[in-house]
C-alpha cells in the first residue's frame, strides 16, 4: 500500500549478464530495514499510460541496510516491467518500493541446504550465502543457466564457495542429476528451488518420484500474470464493476479503480490477495489454493488468476 512504500534511488547499475541488470538503491530519506534471507521488495514504475509493480528477491547481504540490490531479467514476454527496468531507470532516478517480506526463508533447523538456482533464480541466493557461511552451515548450491546470457555472478560463485559450487551451462550440454542429489540426501537435507516455472515443477515432480517429503522442498517463482479474455469483476458489497482487460490482471484492473487489495508477493503464491467468489467461473492459475480450494470455486487469487465467465462477482 502506498502508505508503507520507501521512496529510494537508484545509486548504481551494472550490466550483470546480457539479459540481466543490477540495481543498487539506496534511501532517500532514513536507513533501509533490516531483511531476513530471502525476502523480495514490490518496486513500483510510473510507465506513460501504466503502473507497473513486480516482485523481486534482495541479493544484498541481509546485514547491509545502506542500500538494497535487486537483479531484473529482460523477459521475452515482458507486459512492461522488465522493459521499464531495462530502458527507462537511470541511476539518480527515484523509485517506490514496498517494506521486505520474506516468503522464502532458509530452515534453519535442516541439518544441509541444498540451493537450486535456474538463471536469475540465483537472486535469492545471493542474500542466502553470507548468512549460511556465518553461521558455518552445511550447503551446495547449484547452478544452472545458458551461457553468459543469464550465468550472472557464475564466476564469483565459483571462487567464493570452492567446492560448494556446482554449475551447469545448458549451451554446454552441461546437465543437474536432480534424481541423484535426491537420492543422495543426507536426513534432514533441505532444498530450495528457484527459477523458471519448468524448473520448478520438474524438481517438485522428481521429489515426489524420489519419497522426498513435501515439508523439505522450497520453492519461489514470481510469475508475472499471463493475457486471456476481457471480463468484468463486480464487488458485492459495493456493487462497483470493474472491467479487466486482457493484458492486465484482475489486481492491477482493482488498484487502477482505486480498489485497495492487500497483497506480498503478485505472483499467486503468497495468499494475502485471495479473494471470495460468490458468482461466476474461475480461471485458477495460482500456486496457493489446494486443488480442492479450486475445485470449489469459491476462492480467487486477482494478482494472476482470471474469470472464465464474463463477469466474475467476488467479495474483497
Amino acid at each position: 500500500m502506498s502508505g508503507d512504500q520507501i521512496t529510494v534511488v537508484v545509486s548504481a547499475i551494472e550490466q550483470v549478464a546480457p539479459s540481466i541488470r543490477e540495481f543498487t538503491l539506496i534511501s532517500k530519506d532514513a536507513t533501509l530495514y533490516p531483511f531476513s534471507p530471502g525476502s523480495h521488495v514490490v518496486v513500483e514504475m510510473q510507465g506513460e499510460s501504466k503502473t507497473y509493480k513486480n516482485a523481486y528477491s534482495l541479493m544484498s547481504d541481509p546485514w547491509d541496510t545502506d542500500a538494497y540490490k535487486i537483479a531484473v531479467r529482460l523477459q521475452d514476454s515482458s507486459r512492461g516491467g522488465s522493459i521499464y527496468m531495462h530502458e527507462q531507470v537511470e541511476v539518480g532516478d527515484e523509485l517506490k518500493i514496498t517494506p521486505p517480506a520474506n516468503m522464502f526463508a532458509p530452515e534453519w533447523g535442516a541439518k544441509k541446504h541444498v540451493l537450486i538456482a535456474g538463471g536469475v533464480g540465483i537472486t535469492p541466493f545471493m542474500s542466502y550465502l553470507p548468512e549460511l557461511m556465518r553461521r558455518d552451515a552445511d550447503f551446495e548450491l547449484h547452478y544452472l543457466y545458458r551461457g553468459n546470457n543469464t550465468g550472472a555472478y557464475k564466476a564469483e560463485l565459483a571462487q567464493e564457495l570452492g567446492a560448494r559450487y556446482f554449475g551447469y551451462d545448458s549451451v554446454q550440454g552441461d546437465k543437474c542429476d536432480i534424481t541423484t542429489l535426491f537420492a543422495e540426501r543426507l536426513l534432514g537435507t533441505h532444498f530450495y528451488i528457484c527459477g523458471p516455472e519448468s524448473l520448478i515443477e520438474g524438481v517438485k515432480s522428481l521429489a515426489d518420484e524420489c519419497g522426498v517429503p513435501a515439508s523439505a522442498i522450497h520453492y519461489e517463482e514470481f510469475a508475472a500474470p499471463q493475457p486471456g479474455e476481457p471480463f468484468e469483476v463486480e464487488i458485492k458489497s459495493s456493487g462497483v464493476v470493474v472491467p479487466v482487460g486482457a493484458e492486465e490482471s484482475m489486481l492491477e484492473a482493482l488498484e487502477a479503480a482505486e480498489i485497495e487489495v492487500p497483497n506480498l508477493c503478485r505472483g499467486g503464491v503468497c495468499g494475502q490477495c485471495v479473494c471470495q467468489v460468490e458468482e461466476g467461473e474461475i480461471e485458477h492459475r495460482d500456486h496457493f489454493l489446494s486443488g480442492a480450494e479450486k475445485a470449489a470455486g469459491t476462492a480467487v487469487m486477482p494478482c494472476v488468476s482470471r474469470a472464465k465467465s464474463k463477469r466474475l462477482v467476488i467479495e474483497i
